[in-house]
């Protein structure tokens, strides 16, 4: 196991671990009675599986651009970019009525402010031009 893939597995790790401590405290049941004020109602995305973020297109490949998941792209390229994700970790992104499955294929964000990079072929598919809220899960397996 490479120094990189370990380090992206324990951000992964404490990202997990971060976001159930959380669904935790925020998860209390809550009924008239017992109901405090300021006390937090339960998180819907556990509910539902989906989460948000921001993405938008890692414009056209460069020729023959390899990815830190030494993927080389091409104008048909379909996949994301996230800083934490491993490599081949599959997800599906959602945008307007538009859903598709794809995968993690690089780990270096072209562009501040986002949490996702598209492909372009992937950002053309779902409509997405500049920088918009998509929605995502994780594909079980």
């Amino acid at each position: 196991m490479t120094l990189n893939v370990l380090q992206r597995s324990v951000a992964l790790a404490a990202v997990a671990l971060l976001a159930a401590v959380a669904a935790l405290a925020l998860s209390r049941e809550t009924n008239g009675s017992d109901s405090r004020p300021g006390e937090a109602s339960p998180v819907t995305v556990a509910e539902t599986g989906w989460y948000t973020a921001l993405a938008g297109s890692r414009g056209a490949p460069r020729d023959a651009e390899r990815t830190t998941c030494q993927r080389v792209l091409t104008n048909r390229s379909l996949g994301v970019t996230h800083p934490v994700l491993p490599c081949g970790v599959k997800v599906y992104i959602a945008y307007g009525g538009t859903e598709v499955l794809t995968e993690v294929i690089d780990s270096h964000l072209k562009r501040q402010g986002r949490q996702f990079e598209l492909t372009e072929a992937l950002a053309q598919r779902l409509g997405i031009d500049g920088t918009q809220q998509i929605r995502w899960r994780f594909a079980r397996s």
